[in-house]
């Protein structure tokens, strides 16, 4: 237990740390040469293994792929309540609270969508955009193995997240919630699901991006941080499931 504190604690003076450290910097890029790197691993992760899975994905029946979509989407509603109420969203964290327990119930553990035709279809939300929105800049930009682009700013806030989101608490931590069950191959599933149906959704565009860019690590990071960007300032163009609109 106090080794489990002591973790927390830590993390808690990195998480300042890197925030303020951030602050006062744009995106700028720091590890050119090493993120490259990793960059064409990816791609090779993507061409072995993420898009002909997504392939196969593809050729499930509709129901099946919105289904899993839908599944995947509203377990990361739960993510974007907390984030809501951080950033004095009230009413968008009521939608995401009322999202979550609708589409759990009447859509059927959210393999159906039924609260996008209340209304009540909210916008997704992370640490990272909380803290954009606080005006914590995005620091440097680099690539990390498998989870691809992210800046400092963001990759603080993805260790944050696991702190604030009730899905990786009851999945990672498990043994600290009692009378609560989970399992941390049901989280890992739960984000390769999600990456499997966002590889599928954007296969087409996806091709076009490596066929149309003369360097395709550079229009990745532009993608990224626009995207980014957008979702920081909730931009009505930014797109919740993407890095923005892959194909333009």
């Amino acid at each position: 237990m106090i080794f489990k504190r002591f973790n927390t604690l830590i993390l808690s003076v990195l998480f300042i740390f890197f925030s303020v450290n951030a602050s006062a910097q744009t995106e700028k890029e720091c590890f050119e040469k090493a993120s490259r790197g990793i960059f064409k691993f990816n791609q090779g992760f993507d061409n072995v293994i993420l898009e002909p899975v997504a392939k196969l994905y593809n050729k499930l029946p509709e129901p099946i792929k919105n289904g899993t979509g839908n599944f995947t989407s509203n377990i990361a509603t739960l993510l974007s309540i907390p984030n809501h109420l951080l950033q004095g969203e009230i009413k968008s964290a009521g939608h995401a609270t009322g999202s979550f327990l609708i589409n759990s119930t009447v859509g059927v553990l959210g393999l159906a969508n039924p609260a996008a035709a209340m209304g009540l279809d909210n916008q997704k939300e992370d640490l990272g955009q909380t803290l954009g929105s606080y005006g914590v800049g995005g620091g440097c930009y680099f690539v990390l193995p498998i989870l691809g682009p992210t800046t400092v700013r963001d990759t603080v806030g993805m260790f944050g997240d696991n702190l604030i989101d009730p899905f990786a608490r009851v999945t990672w931590h498990e043994k600290e919630i009692k009378s609560i069950s989970g399992n941390k191959l049901d989280y890992v599933g739960i984000k390769a699901a999600t990456a499997v149906d966002f590889r599928g959704d954007n296969m087409t565009n996806f091709e076009s991006l490596e066929k149309n860019s003369i360097d395709l690590y550079a229009a990745t990071k532009s993608l990224y941080l626009q995207n980014r960007d957008k979702k920081i300032k909730n931009s009505s163009d930014s797109d919740d499931d993407d890095w923005g609109n892959l194909d333009k």
